[in-house]
């Protein structure tokens, strides 16, 4: 629509897309007394962090791309004043596995007693649990520390480190590959695989990648909240972004949807931002341009060089079912085991197999993938009829699955991929999961699948990476500005997950960037 029939034509902040970390930003700046425009594209706002029904005709209403929360402060929470809760899952992970010809697993959660007897159980005695306790009371230390950080300036390096203070928790997270750590503290393969998960969400790299992305992954999945626990967003990712949207409007914020910025020209003091929309084309003028979109797409608006993509690498299935599916570990309540992380042929050695398959060009044989089911914890997002029948739902994240293995056929290839994983989950189960589907109102099976190339078609995700980029560490680097947000162009920012400290659902880079522009001389 045109400027002067839903917004006016000039504002102190322009964002540019309306993703959580964009209205993050908007609610802020719009609370600090800022005249604020929120472009975005598509007809709704929230970005990957939306709840969605995506089966026809069934009242569950799934958080479609983005589905746990951790690394949100919760500084921002109450900054903003948002009406959003999370819940803590009784059970951490459950793991799976055939051992001397028996069905057994590793349930980790429920008490420091069950965790105790679990490993007992599974490694015949106490010095994995042992290993466990010493390696995650250090990342948990590490947490305490780190994560206040990432609401502040950007540390230096050698700030980051005295703020540490622990010599051995920095060598083994900032300096050497993760899988030496792992070797060393722990001599079960799967405990071993339980705890590299972690640095391999959406992550293609070995455990000894010199590069250390695994290490950086590792690092942001393990400090969220100060402790690293992955919580349960009530009602879905969608309650998160309606909050923060009708946050952003009651502080005077315009949300303007369907309207895709398509260039940015600035001097580095004002600027002008070119829309599109069904109606045609538009312009705005704006003081500050926050960009809430990729590095990528950041320099197609500015007319910049575009960074290479960093690819993605993840599988992420949804799924309704009738009932959970009974185990082959009868000594496990299906209950406990999909409440928190089901571990799928993660296997220390099954993970670095899997790695070399798919950095060959063939898909892994026995692909890794984590479970859980959201409506154990929160049944709000499943309508009164499906909670009182049984129904439950099942989100699926699978690694190790590069974008370059969709090139030659992306549906032919996702279809090839969700039957050989499901095939590894029901290995462990006392049933198929085909038999525990729900069907849609035209009789299909409540099932999706996403891929990399899905994702970059679906979001824009360059790469189909969730991260939007290779994860960086906390800390300041060349370049990297005070904030963590900067641009080459003084009054562009790029707010977004490809901000330092972006990825996951943190709502940082909205945050950080709203600091930049107000400590701004004049602002």
């Amino acid at each position: 629509m045109p400027a002067h029939e839903g917004h006016h034509r000039s504002y102190d902040a322009v964002i540019v897309g309306g993703g959580h970390n964009g209205l993050v930003a908007a609610a802020y700046l719009a609370r600090a007394g800022r005249s604020v425009l929120v472009l975005e594209r598509l007809g709704n706002t929230g970005g990957a962090a939306v709840s969605t029904r995506p089966f026809a005709g069934v009242d569950a209403r799934l958080s479609r791309y983005s589905y746990l929360v951790s690394l949100l402060p919760k500084k921002i929470v109450r900054d903003l004043g948002l009406d959003f809760r999370i819940r803590t899952r009784n059970v951490s992970s459950y793991t799976p596995v055939e051992r001397d010809g028996r069905p057994t697993g590793l349930l980790v959660g429920g008490g420091e007693r069950r965790t105790r007897e679990a490993f007992a159980r599974l490694t015949g005695g106490e010095r994995e649990y042992q290993a466990w306790q010493r390696f995650y009371d250090m990342t948990g230390r590490v947490a305490q520390r780190v994560f206040p950080t990432l609401t502040e300036p950007l540390p230096t390096r050698d700030e980051l480190r005295l703020r540490v203070d622990d010599e051995e928790a920095w060598r083994v997270l900032f300096e050497e590959p993760i899988g030496a750590a792992v070797e060393d503290r722990f001599a079960d393969d799967l405990v071993r695989g339980v705890v590299l998960t972690d640095a391999l969400i959406g992550t293609f790299a070995d455990a000894h990648d010199p590069s250390l992305k695994q290490n950086r992954c590792f690092l942001y999945h393990v400090i969220g909240g100060g402790t690293g626990a992955w919580d349960v967003p009530v009602g879905g990712m969608g309650a998160l972004t309606d909050a923060l949207a009708t946050a952003a409007r009651d502080a005077g914020a315009v949300l303007a949807t369907g309207h895709e910025a398509v260039r940015i020209d600035t001097d580095g003091s004002a600027a002008e931002i070119t829309y599109r929309t069904a109606d045609g084309e538009g312009t705005v003028a704006a003081r500050h341009v926050l960009v809430n979109a990729s590095p990528q797409q950041l320099a197609v608006l500015t007319g910049d060089q575009p960074p290479t993509p960093a690819e993605g690498a993840q599988l992420k299935v949804n799924m309704l079912l009738k009932r959970l599916p009974r185990l082959r570990d009868s000594e496990v309540d299906p209950r406990e085991a999909f409440s928190g992380t089901f571990h799928i042929a993660e296997g220390y050695e099954q993970l670095a197999t899997a790695h070399a398959q798919a950095a060959a060009g063939r898909l892994p044989t026995a692909p890794p993938s984590e479970i859980y089911c959201h409506s154990l914890t929160d049944a709000t997002i499943l309508g009164p009829d499906l909670v009182e029948q049984g129904y439950q739902t099942l989100t699926l994240f699978g690694l190790h699955t590069p974008a370059r293995l969709f090139d030659r056929d992306n549906d032919a290839v996702r279809e090839e991929l969700l039957k050989s994983t499901l095939a590894q989950l029901d290995a462990h189960l006392a049933e198929p999961l085909a038999d525990c589907l729900a069907t849609d109102a035209d009789g299909r099976p409540c099932i999706e699948a996403k891929t990399p190339l899905d994702l970059e078609r679906d979001l824009r995700l360059p790469g189909g990476n969730i991260f939007h980029r290779e994860l960086s560490w906390p800390y300041a680097q060349e370049g990297t500005g005070r904030w963590g947000v900067e641009t080459r162009h003084a009054n562009v920012l790029l707010c977004g997950a490809g901000a330092v400290r972006g990825g996951g659902v943190s709502g940082v880079p909205g945050h950080n960037a709203a600091m930049a522009v107000l400590e701004e001389p004049g602002d």
